[in-house]
């Protein structure tokens, strides 16, 4: 697909794997409305990426249907078209589904399923009437094999993956391509700013960077897959076991046995990384105490 003086909307768009997206699409030469909640981070994403193309930004609420229409209005009259919609946003509240409030119950369906569904709607008139386009949901492995303690988000996750497969099916005649990339743990700050929730399990696929992600995202766009897991390995594993639960039942001890090695390594490099950043911002020239 060929992305210049198309215009490509992105949730999420103001850190992580949905920054990385603006910038591959405005290397690609594509016009960008970016949509997230904060506003300051927009901003700088906006100012970075306009040299490069033209990017309009909106601070707002993917889970607000109204701020979703709005969107797309803000979206045609700066650019007048819609070519590509990526759903990216998402929020996860981790831990036992006893201990989640309903309010983040509510949210993690709010933001990762019922958002991408009403977004899609808003879209498919602005991508037929540009005959064509693609929709590229922003899924992940745990919507593919459910993980113990986060069962709400592996819930939204799977919802979405499978509305990607069905709405595919509903447009298979329109032109506008439907895909979801089903990444595992990503080396952004929606895991490892609250590592310490996040199971063991998680940590025991490898690391995607929010880059990686980012140019899958680009090329789902405009191949023939339907569905890219990240990595193939992960994704054979979710598959194998979930057609086969007492195998995953078997391997679940000795791959949480991996991620806690994982994650206290992560942890460690943090720490030392926080401690050198530490030593780079004292003076570098202490006066000496015995000497005076």
């Amino acid at each position: 697909m060929i992305f210049r003086d198309k215009t490509v909307i992105i949730t999420g768009a103001s850190a992580g794997v949905g920054a990385a997206t603006a910038r591959k699409f405005a290397e690609a030469g594509a016009n960008l409305l970016l949509l997230a909640r904060g506003k300051k981070n927009l901003e700088s994403i906006a100012q970075e990426l306009r040299d490069k193309t033209r990017v309009e930004f909106l601070a707002m609420d993917v889970a607000d249907p109204d701020a979703c229409a709005n969107a797309f209005k803000k979206a045609n009259f700066e650019f007048g078209r819609v070519d590509v919609l990526v759903n990216n946003a998402g929020y996860h509240a981790r831990g036992p589904v006893s201990e989640v409030s309903a309010d983040d119950i509510g949210r993690m369906i709010d933001v990762n399923l019922r958002a991408p569904l009403v977004l899609t709607r808003l879209a498919l008139p602005h991508l037929k009437e540009a005959g064509g386009g693609a929709i590229i949901n922003v899924g992940s492995l745990a919507g593919r094999l459910p993980v113990p303690g986060s069962a709400t988000y592996s819930a939204s996750k799977n919802g979405l993956r499978a509305f990607t497969y069905a709405v595919a099916e509903e447009m298979r005649d329109s032109g506008v391509k439907f895909a979801v990339v089903s990444p595992g743990p990503i080396d952004t700050g929606f895991i490892m700013s609250d590592i310490d929730k996040v199971s063991d399990l998680t940590f025991s696929q490898p690391l995607s960077t929010a880059d990686e992600v980012a140019q899958a995202i680009l090329d789902l766009c405009g191949n023939a897959q339907r569905e890219l897991s990240m990595p193939p390995l992960s994704g054979w594993l979710t598959t194998v076991s979930y057609l086969f639960p007492w195998l995953a039942r078997q391997l679940r001890p000795a791959l949480e046995r991996k991620g806690q090695r994982v994650k206290s390594a992560l942890k460690a490099a943090a720490r030392q990384r926080d401690k050198e950043a530490r030593q780079a911002r004292e003076p570098k020239d202490r006066s000496n105490p015995e000497a005076s």
